[in-house]
């Protein structure tokens, strides 16, 4: 099974609905990688289109996968070698198809409700079922994918809901827990639920 992980910079949501371009941050950019490594992950996808940020990710990828921070910080140089750097989605999905031979399935995600949802349980049964097929997971920054990037989806996952009903997490911690429930191993409150059928 192949899943890859895109986190989207453009076209992403503002707080007021417009469609804005967000920023890198270091911090994205390293612990997607850091959650690419643990999960298994065979590409990181960091999506920005403007070439000032993308000089910003060449530098830090650059000190730590061959420069000081290489020796510095070895583990930080095996997390970052899964990550590549694309203008979009489109670009994704040609190299998807070019490494491993089959256009990727894209799974949108997003914390706001409503639309066609697929449930978590209902995701990792497809991973099961369709071992020669690759997945993309896509995730936007900012507050969230725009609506353009989410009718290019093939499928969109359920949003993550907590015991309350305040929902803003940071890309970073909704990345980790989505990965986690699909691809993390012993998940007695998945596996059980009733909503797998």
């Amino acid at each position: 099974m192949s899943v890859h992980v895109a986190l989207v910079h453009y076209p992403i949501t503002d707080k007021n609905g417009q469609v804005v371009c967000t920023s890198v941050t270091n911090l994205d950019l390293h612990d997607f990688s850091r959650i690419g490594t643990t999960y298994g992950i065979e590409g990181v996808w960091i999506v920005h289109p403007y070439e000032a940020q993308q000089r910003f990710i060449r530098r830090v990828m650059r000190h730590w996968t061959a420069g000081w921070g290489a020796g510095y910080n070895p583990t930080r140089k095996e997390s970052l070698a899964r990550t590549n750097l694309v203008d979009d989605l489109g670009e994704v999905a040609c190299q998807i198809e070019k490494d491993e031979g089959r256009k990727p399935v894209f799974v949108g995600t997003s914390a706001k409700p409503g639309g066609n949802r697929t449930t978590f349980h209902k995701m990792r049964d497809r991973f099961a079922s369709e071992p020669e097929t690759p997945f993309c997971l896509v995730f936007g920054t900012g507050w969230g994918l725009h609506e353009s990037v989410m009718l290019d989806m093939d499928v969109i996952l359920e949003p993550i809901n907590g015991p309350t009903d305040w929902n803003h997490l940071s890309v970073r911690a909704a990345a980790g827990i989505i990965i986690d429930r699909l691809l993390g191993l012993g998940h007695p409150l998945l596996d059980n639920d009733s909503s797998r059928s």
